[in-house]
């Protein structure tokens, strides 16, 4: 299905278009498969975080600011407003650095959309084929309003999770809201109020802090407030991408358009989403692969290691090449620490680091001592062959005895071309939900999440997630 979109409509309304008109029943079947691989793991993320020291600040905050409603805040019993539901869920789901990623646009977009998509979609009691075409449509325009301002918006400072992901928020909450012939409209205005919400800068790779761990969570609610905003009868401008003084020219050194235009409706971009299996900044998982292959194929142990090197693009090269971490955050930033965790502890494929082994490995001073022998340097290979889907690497190993081995990993698994299949995706999130439902609560849970698409009303989900 190709979204008619007239020349004369700049691309504020065409993300609109493209929003009011979408139906769940006319999505491919390789899109509908995705949705459902991505709320899986929208949900398995979100156990885990729900359970971090973080998620209890952020628990704190909410018993000050947040409102009574009907919109289901994760592993809850008690509902809140629309606005910090969406704040408290992405808190969990996009606080870990293990959410879902599109790494051209430079973004994680499972964790906002699927959080502003539900809070409206239970709070108003809405059937999960119409939710599920919202997220579609969050993750387009999140995505493709990204890679039209990228790379100029990232160089600059920005993290666009948190700038993007407002209009992420804003497309599925307001299509959600929005009814009637001028629904194009709203979501447009949606856009237009959202942008003027839009923040998050990247000092914390420098500077460290937690600030990372709520940028997602403010860009849900700052996109469910807008949509909110339009639907009580506020309106916002309906060209602020292009417009003279409106998103791109504001936040980017040069844009191209054509990034939301060419395909909307027929190529989705949420196909190139990657679902992660370690914890940390996409751009490091082909290292971390590629480390723990090189020590488990040649029976490699960290004490005869005298040297690494860590072939990179030159795009991660002063952001992610940090041998001193400082904090947690910082050693999931850190492509040198991953590669010196996975060295330390080589497990199979389908093994995954998660934040647990991330703090201990920066407490561990055997891990910290080969971070610090960890060379990062740009490898015209993995310059040539990185994408807007993945991040190849190169890992070399220079043992005490003067032999040197390699390995070389062209797209991390969980990538678009190398994706985990559907029964990888239900055993990952049956392993982390089992820990906190029963066997048959578990089974009725999942039973329900493969069924949302004909759900008549989503909140039928909220009594087996409290």
């Amino acid at each position: 299905m190709t979204i008619a979109s007239p020349v004369s409509l700049g691309p504020t309304r065409q993300v609109a278009e493209f929003a009011a008109d979408l139906d769940y029943r006319h999505l491919p079947a390789d899109v509908q498969a995705a949705l459902q691989a991505c709320l899986l793991d929208y949900l398995r993320v979100a156990s885990v975080g729900e359970r971090m020291g973080w998620s209890d600040w952020a628990r704190t905050y909410a018993q000050h600011t947040a409102g009574p409603g009907h919109a289901p805040v994760l592993f809850a019993s008690a509902p809140a407003d629309p606005v910090s539901a969406a704040f408290m869920n992405t808190v969990y789901a996009g606080s870990l650095d293990a959410d879902d990623v599109h790494v051209g646009a430079m973004l994680h977009p499972g964790c906002i959309v699927f959080s502003a998509a539900l809070a409206i979609g239970q709070a108003h009691h809405l059937p999960g084929g119409r939710v599920l075409a919202a997220v579609a449509a969050g993750y387009e325009a999140m995505i493709r309003i990204a890679l039209a301002i990228q790379p100029s918006h990232f160089k600059r400072g920005f993290q666009s999770t948190s700038t993007c992901g407002v209009f992420g928020a804003a497309v599925a909450a307001s299509a959600l809201l929005s009814k009637g012939a001028d629904r194009a409209t709203r979501i447009a205005e949606s856009i237009g109020i959202g942008a003027s919400f839009c923040g998050g800068l990247t000092q914390f790779y420098h500077s460290g802090s937690t600030v990372k761990r709520i940028h997602a969570a403010q860009a849900a609610s700052s996109g469910v407030r807008a949509a909110m905003l339009v639907d009580s009868g506020f309106s916002g401008p309906v060209d602020i991408l292009e417009g003279q003084d409106g998103f791109a020219r504001a936040y980017a050194d040069a844009n191209d358009f054509t990034h939301i235009s060419n395909g909307l409706g027929r190529d989705f971009r949420l196909l190139e989403v990657a679902i992660k299996p370690h914890a940390c900044s996409a751009r490091v998982q082909s290292a971390i692969e590629a480390a723990s292959t090189v020590c488990r194929e040649h029976g490699i142990s960290t004490d005869r290691i005298r040297r690494v090197q860590l072939g990179i693009p030159k795009v991660i090269q002063g952001r992610l090449t940090s041998n001193q971490p400082g904090d947690l955050q910082a050693a999931q930033m850190s492509a040198p620490f991953s590669v010196a965790l996975a060295m330390y502890q080589p497990a199979g494929p389908a093994a995954a680091l998660n934040v647990d082994d991330f703090e201990a490995g920066l407490a561990n001073p055997s891990v910290m001592s080969l971070t610090a022998r960890v060379e990062c340097v740009v490898d015209p290979e993995v310059e040539r062959t990185s994408t807007i889907e993945s991040v190849s690497a190169r890992v070399t190993v220079m043992l005490d005895d003067g032999k040197d081995y390699s390995a070389f990993v062209l797209a991390p698994k969980g990538s678009a071309s190398r994706p985990f299949s559907m029964a990888d995706h239900e055993a990952r999130a049956r392993a982390e939900l089992g820990k906190r439902y029963p066997a048959d609560a578990l089974d009725t849970l999942m039973a329900l999440l493969d069924g949302l698409a004909e759900m008549n009303d989503v909140s039928r989900l909220a009594p087996h997630l409290a």
